[in-house]
């Protein structure tokens, strides 16, 4: 059973950080890219970072470049956002998902990831 399930979402004020986990079974973890993606109220989801299982690559939105880091732990099948500088336009649910390391398509394609988390909200006062 392939499962995504992320934590760490909640709520902190303007220019705080948080860590957002994933953890993810041993089968979807090896050898697949893992992103991030998120959805704000009234807007469609948009790519928010990725990284390679291979040699671990990461690609950023240009709305969190800077801000954020993405990173994986292979040992315990987990991927990590790192978020800091947290603005309120930052407020989304944040969903981890994985697709496999080969696949030639844009990191952003939606489409392209296989699996999908539940979802954590992350919530940024003003």
């Amino acid at each position: 059973q392939v499962q995504l399930v992320e934590s760490g979402g909640g709520l902190v004020q303007a220019g705080g950080s948080l860590r957002l986990s994933c953890a993810a079974s041993e089968h979807t973890f090896s050898y697949y890219t893992m992103g991030w993606f998120r959805q704000a109220p009234g807007k469609e989801r948009e790519f928010v970072a990725a990284i390679t299982w291979t040699v671990g690559t990461t690609n950023y939105a240009d709305s969190v470049k800077g801000r954020f880091t993405i990173s994986r732990d292979n040992a315990k099948n987990t991927v990590y956002l790192q978020m800091a500088s947290l603005k309120p336009e930052d407020t989304a649910v944040y969903y981890c998902a994985a697709r496999p390391d080969s696949s030639p398509f844009s990191y952003t394609w939606q489409s392209t990831y296989n699996y999908w988390g539940q979802g954590t909200q992350v919530t940024v006062s003003s």
